[in-house]
């Protein structure tokens, strides 16, 4: 069967406003899927969320009290002020027990829920699968749609949901963040967006790129897999030994290897290198703030305090300002996945098995009236118009050389296969609307 590697790549959405309707389609579909599985703890995950954004501007808020509370203890010596310093770090101290606890609960969610979630998009797989005819499993193009659909989509879904708490909560932490900023100089919250804006498109750009990796090389990864099959599994040892052919299979899947290899590295490599490139960028920008706001404490603008606290804030808002739009962009490859499994799942399957239990015509037996099917992709039909009947209590032998539709034959007879022209019929009634 040859395969065709058209239909791999999902189809193009165009323009940017279409694909942020369909992330927030998907988005949406991914959160009803996660609540359905366990909505107490999509609710707990959200909650950890918000106190995850609010918790760390709080801090930096507390570290500046406590070092110009050091500082002012220092030049008055009056007890009262060591008193109010110690208390600020006593604050300090159990806001970050609390932001450890609030990760920590974090990740024993999206544990919990990753195991439920995979479990719960396998059996939606896995049932799509018992609706899908024979023939839709012996399409390489239907078999690879549903191979991308196991591989990636059981840990997408979180993956998505988690991304998008991600967005949330970072979304709150600059919001935070910038306040505070902001009586520092606008100009610093916008070099902080700034700095974090070409590290995002890259990214988004990568994603996709990614993607498109993944899709093309579904059927190889299928031969890999294959192949493995055949040289490590005890009930086909015996023919590759007999045959001989074990070296070869073994050769066939390197190469198959380095052929996806050689694709995988280049994006590999194009991907770390912009990271590298980006990277340094943005480490440029935190040490020109750095620079800017130590200038600002010399001149006696700002307290040491503060300038301890505009610091923190700009380091951690650029950390979480990067992290957003990195979500922004994990979203969006997270989408082209839930794609595959949604393509999957809403495909389209063969005519529903009938209700019959008895025919119009009782004891008349089996009879195929001008029969043929062609497999899809073929040329020439595998059996071409076979009349025959097989009376009850008959018994029928098929002779026939390798190819020549024997098995075929047999598949049509047990309803496996629909005729493409013609009838197959028992007790006078068609075998489709048989139960």
């Amino acid at each position: 069967m040859r395969l065709s590697r058209a239909r791999f790549d999902p189809p193009p959405v165009s323009g940017p406003l279409a694909r942020a309707r369909e992330v927030l389609e998907l988005s949406a579909r991914a959160l009803q899927l996660v609540w359905t599985t366990s909505a107490r703890l999509t609710v707990a995950l959200g909650v950890l969320t918000l106190f995850g954004g609010l918790l760390p501007a709080g801090a930096a808020w507390v570290g500046q009290q406590i070092v110009d509370g050091v500082i002012e203890a220092a030049e008055t010596g009056l007890a009262v002020d060591r008193h109010a310093a110690l208390a600020w770090v006593a604050v300090e101290g159990a806001i970050v027990v609390a932001l450890a606890g609030v990760r920590r609960a974090i990740v024993v969610c999206n544990t919990l829920l990753r195991a439920r979630l995979g479990n719960a998009v396998n059996v939606l797989i896995l049932r799509k699968a018992l609706e899908l005819q024979l023939t839709d499993f012996e399409d390489s193009e239907t078999y690879d749609q549903m191979t991308r659909a196991r591989r990636e989509a059981s840990r997408r879904p979180l993956s998505l949901v988690q991304r998008t708490m991600g967005l949330i909560q970072n979304g709150l932490s600059i919001a935070t963040y910038g306040a505070i900023l902001i009586a520092f100089s606008p100009l610093a919250v916008l070099g902080l967006a700034i700095a974090s804006v070409p590290a995002f498109v890259a990214e988004t750009r990568f994603a996709g790129e990614a993607h498109s990796l993944f899709s093309w090389r579904s059927p190889d990864v299928r031969r890999r897999n294959y192949l493995e099959v055949l040289v490590a599994r005890e009930d086909h040892a015996k023919e590759v030994k007999l045959l001989g052919i074990g070296p070869a299979l073994v050769d066939r899947y390197d190469s198959i290897f380095r052929d996806i290899f050689a694709a995988e590295r280049g994006l590999i490599l194009r991907r770390g290198g912009w990271g590298l490139v980006l990277g340094a960028l943005s480490t440029a920008a935190l040490y020109c703030a750095y620079g800017w706001m130590a200038a600002t404490a010399v001149a006696g603008a700002i307290t040491l305090g503060q300038m301890t606290m505009y610091l923190l804030v700009f380091k951690q808002g650029q950390t979480a300002f990067g992290a957003m739009l990195q979500s922004i962009g994990g979203i969006y490859e997270d989408s082209l996945y839930m794609r595959d499994l949604y393509a999957f799942l809403g495909m389209e399957v063969g005519r529903a098995a009938g209700r019959a239990i008895t025919g119009s015509d009782p004891g008349d037996g089996v009879r195929f009236d001008a029969v043929s099917f062609t497999y899809p992709g073929a040329e020439r039909p595998a059996v071409e118009n076979i009349s025959l009947h097989i009376p009850p209590g008959t018994r029928l032998a098929l002779v026939g050389h390798n190819g020549s539709g024997k098995t075929t034959l047999i598949k049509l007879l047990t309803g496996l296969y629909q005729p493409s022209s013609g009838r197959v019929m028992l007790d006078g009634r068609d075998l489709q609307e048989w139960d």
